[in-house]
């Protein structure tokens, strides 16, 4: 019979690892691997016994000996290249490691995966795997085989480095980790090392790391100052994705987000950790709630029982500012680490403090705040704070992380079949949840207003691990069925339900607070309680669904009946690169079209000049009807041109240009990316029809200055020392930014007759640099509105940035500065927030002293009746939370300024957020399309 251990009786145990002496091991240690730790730690009680004492193998090589130096040296930083050559090196020189490429990233980097255990384990490593994914779904794995189950696997550990550029200790960590994890002798590595199995992506962002690399030895090596005000990396991290690469699990859009969700679906690991770099000095995360309401409470257990194990490992080696609980929420679920999260696994983070590189600085803690307390201040979940200043190198940090990681896999290592049975007790749950609570299933109907994002949805929801299935007989023949009695019931539900944040949450929400996918789609979603299908007649989905259109009818023209689809803008770009004498017209009212019968709406389209061959191909390839229909009368159109697309991106801020021009990419979107050398041209109108800016930080000083011209000149060019650099954009020089001839420029631009489509609080920067002075910056103090799906309404329903949109849908809003005009301008307002007819709108019907002059119109919007919505029926908010919203309602979420000859389309939300908010991406379609005439 096994015994259990518990908690206390792990404890002492790990107490007597510490005060083990170096001659108790058969081999010995590398005093010279000490000598340099010690030397590159700054305090002595920066330096934790458990670090010490690397094993001198003579077979696999050690870092020191691999690079030279030891992981951590000052002012040494390795590329990917060099990382991955430490990697393939320890697993050419022992049979405790295999190195295996798990992805691919944008630019072509490898993503890889070491796997570490003992000889017999890495042996039998198919066979584990197929352990864990009994566990992972309780339907395969009878309750009476339970225990022999788990007493024939073992738990996995998977550790992710290196997703944060600038964090910059995890990757060379994980190489001294990694060689002792193969080499050690010590009993507590060799327990792990028996007992566990444990997974290493040492750098799970390639491109941004070697970009990272040689921007600190181009740009930050000889820096003193931590807080002079310089970048402290470079402005691209991934091709499109910054900061955001931890916020993709919910659309797993980017490759290193894909191979992880592999490696997990392939290995099923109980405990992901993700590495990062912030908190003084570290952080073991816990989070102060709200909690999602999805994650089993087990889940939310192990989260503080792990912290409190591994602070408390820390505090008997006498760290200082080792700390739980008082950073982060816990309630999205679209970090990286929330693969596990999501999947009745632990996913947890560390945050170490980190220098952006392998300086050595003077730091001030006392001037980071978190829960609302000085970082150097005791707390009950920090017992023994670091002093306001502490000189910090890379070496501490990796002290630091690696200590917490040891505790953590040695808690992995002594608990491994009370964790396992814990994931398969929490698959147990969610499988029960689906079997007896409501609701029993999503329905997803066969009948959308666009089928393709139907399709993306279900892909997705199968991406994530989530069975779908389709009724493929019966009256509903068609649908899309999720049925909740599935292991993964809870990912299920959190991603197609509404979410409910609380509004008197102590602390401010950390991100997004909603996501409900149907909404974010533009897909109609149903929540049944209970499966009005048979189950003989639903078929479970094994591949991608497609959706293939066809040419419908006979004719030498073809029409789109438009709705708003996401795939039409696409679709004419291609046409028109396949036929160069295609012309396309758009309907400005509905009816019928060459003498079909059929009605085609508003912002529906004509396509001339493409034959049958090229229509039929198109229709299939982008899931869309092609009507064929003779030549006759049509109702009112207007042929279209497609526009010069230009992207502008900020060298301070490129987060969400990168979503839009991944979004534009994977669209098929023909584009050009701009920055200020461009906008300094000039001509601008000679070159483009549209410049869109996606969403920028700052103020309008930020937005016309950029980096300040005394860190000048700063190029960012491709040269043979630093070959990561110049993608995916290059100049001479980055600070500056476009001036105020820049500005100008853009401003001649758009009286010229361009269009200036500015996101969010890029709206705010280009109204307020005086082109379209119309717009100013509402007072909206006590607003509170993170991330959440909200109900807006057409104020202008003939409006063309509105085709194929109901007067009330949702958009999703974040918090941003919300503009607003006076009262003679608020016929400019395209689109609302909220649906109820605000105060200014409302006519003046009182008596008036002096006179019978008649009250302009111009407030008095076309269908905005008084009284036609209310806010019980119709409320502002769908999912999420929003704090002080009648802030917001009345107030303009589009508006429409024409500046000379040109247009301002200003969207005061972020329209494409996260390749997340497609619902609201086809309005910069249709403003797109619409160019020439808004």
């Amino acid at each position: 019979m096994k015994t259990k251990r518990s908690f206390l009786f792990v404890f002492p145990v790990i107490l007597c690892f510490f005060s083990i002496s170096s001659t108790a091991f058969a081999q010995k240690i590398d005093e010279e691997y000490n000598n340099r730790l010690r030397a590159y730690t700054t305090d002595e009680r920066f330096l934790p016994s458990s670090i010490l004492d690397l094993i001198d193998d003579p077979t696999v090589p050690s870092p020191l000996k691999h690079f030279g130096d030891v992981a951590g040296a000052p002012k040494v930083q390795h590329n990917t290249s060099e990382i991955y050559g430490y990697f393939a090196a320890l697993a050419a020189s022992s049979d405790r490691i295999r190195w295996e490429q798990i992805g691919t990233s944008e630019e072509g980097r490898a993503i890889n995966l070491a796997i570490i255990a003992d000889e017999l384990t890495l042996g039998k490593l198919d066979h584990y795997k197929k352990q864990l994914a009994l566990l992972a779904d309780p339907r395969k794995l009878d309750v009476k085989d339970l225990d022999a189950v788990l007493d024939d696997s073992k738990l996995i550990y998977y550790i992710n480095g290196g997703l944060h550029s600038p964090e910059t200790g995890s990757p060379e960590m994980l190489t001294e980790l990694a060689y002792r994890l193969v080499t050690g002798t010590q009993p507590n590595i060799q327990e792990i090392r028996n007992n566990i199995i444990v997974l290493i992506n040492p750098v799970s962002e390639p491109d941004g790391w070697d970009r990272q690399t040689d921007w600190y030895y181009r740009y930050s090596i000889h820096r003193q100052n931590f807080e002079d005000g310089g970048m402290r990396n470079p402005p691209f991290w991934g091709k499109y994705t910054v900061h955001d690469n931890n916020r993709d699990g919910i659309q797993v859009s980017q490759e290193l987000t894909k191979a992880a969700l592999r490696t997990y679906l392939e290995y099923h690991p109980t405990i992901l950790l993700d590495l990062h770099e912030s908190l003084p000095l570290l952080y073991i995360s816990s989070g102060t709630g709200p909690y999602n309401e999805t994650i089993d409470p087990i889940t939310i257990n192990e989260w503080h029982m792990l912290a409190s194990h591994e602070t408390t490992q820390l505090a008997v080696q006498k760290l200082l500012g080792v700390f739980s609980w008082a950073f982060y929420d816990g309630w999205n679920p679209g970090y990286l680490f929330w693969i596990a999260n999501n999947r009745n696994s632990i996913g947890r983070f560390y945050e170490t403090y980190g220098n952006a590189g392998s300086n050595t600085y003077l730091r001030d803690i006392s001037t980071s705040f978190y829960a609302g307390d000085p970082a150097n201040k005791r707390e009950w979940y920090r017992p023994d704070p670091a002093p306001a200043k502490v000189m910090w190198s890379i070496r501490n940090n990796l002290n630091y992380m690696q200590a917490g990681v040891l505790a953590g896999l040695q808690y992995a290592a002594q608990n491994s079949r009370q964790l396992l049975g814990n994931f398969y007790r929490k698959s147990y749950n969610s499988w029960q949840k689906g079997l007896n609570e409501s609701p029993r299933a999503f329905v997803i109907p066969k009948e959308q207003r666009d089928p393709n994002m139907a399709a993306y949805l279900v892909n997705n929801l199968r991406t994530q691990g989530i069975e779908v299935h389709e009724a493929v007989s019966g009256s509903k023949k068609g649908d899309y069925v999720v049925l909740m009695d599935q292991p993964y019931r809870n990912h299920a539900y959190n991603l197609l339900s509404i979410q409910k944040f609380p509004a008197d949450a102590r602390y401010p929400s950390y991100d997004d607070v909603a996501w409900t996918l149907g909404y974010l789609y533009g897909v109609e979603v149903k929540e049944a309680e209970q499966v009005d299908y048979d189950r003989a007649d639903l078929r479970m989905i094994g591949e991608e669904v497609l959706v293939e259109g066809a040419v419908l009818g006979s004719g030498n023209r073809f029409a789109i009946a438009y709705k708003a689809q996401s795939k039409v803008l696409p679709l004419l770009y291609k046409a028109k690169e396949k036929s160069r004498n295609l012309k396309v017209y758009v309907l400005d009212a509905e009816g019928a079209v060459g003498g079909s019968e059929q009605v085609f709406g508003k912002g529906s389209l004509i396509l001339e000049g493409l034959n049958a061959e090229h229509a039929r191909a198109l229709a299939r390839e982008y899931g869309l009807d092609l009507h064929a229909v003779r030549s006759g009368s049509d109702p009112v159109k207007r042929e279209v041109h497609l526009p010069r697309i230009a992207v502008y991106q900020s060298w301070t801020y490129t987060q969400d240009e990168g979503w839009v021009r991944f979004t534009f990419d994977q669209m098929g979107i023909p584009y050009t990316s701009i920055h200020k050398d461009h906008l300094k041209a000039g001509n601008l109108n000679d070159k483009y029809d549209v410049i869109l800016v996606p969403r920028l930080r700052g103020s309008v000083s930020d937005f016309i200055h950029e980096i300040d011209t005394k860190w000048g000149p700063m190029p960012y060019t491709k040269t043979s020392e630093f070959p990561s650099h110049g993608f995916p954009a290059s100049t001479e020089d980055m600070t500056g930014g476009p001036g105020f001839e820049g500005i100008a420029n853009l401003s001649a631009f758009v009286h010229n007759g361009g269009v200036l489509v500015p996101f969010d609080n890029s709206s705010m920067l280009v109204s307020q640099t005086g082109i379209g002075r119309e717009l100013s910056v509402a007072n909206t103090s006590g607003l509170n509105h993170p991330g959440s799906i909200v109900r807006v309404r057409a104020r202008h329903t003939d409006s063309k940035i509105l085709y194929g949109y109901p007067e009330v849908f949702e958009i999703f809003r974040g918090n941003g500065p919300v503009l607003s005009v006076n009262q003679q301008n608020r016929d400019l307002m395209v689109l609302q927030y909220g649906v109820q007819v605000p105060k200014a709108d409302i006519p003046y019907s009182g008596e008036i002293l002096g006179g019978n002059a008649e009250i302009p119109a111009s407030q008095n919007v076309a269908g905005m009746e008084e009284g036609r919505y209310n806010a019980k029926n119709y409320p502002y908010l769908i999912s999420g939370m929003v704090q002080n919203q009648e802030q917001i309602l009345g107030q303009g979420a589009i508006f429409n300024v024409p500046v000379g000859k040109g247009r301002l389309i200003a969207f005061t939300f972020n329209p494409m957020h996260r390749y997340l908010t497609h619902q609201n991406m086809s309005m910069v379609w249709n403003t797109l399309i619409n160019w020439e005439s808004l």
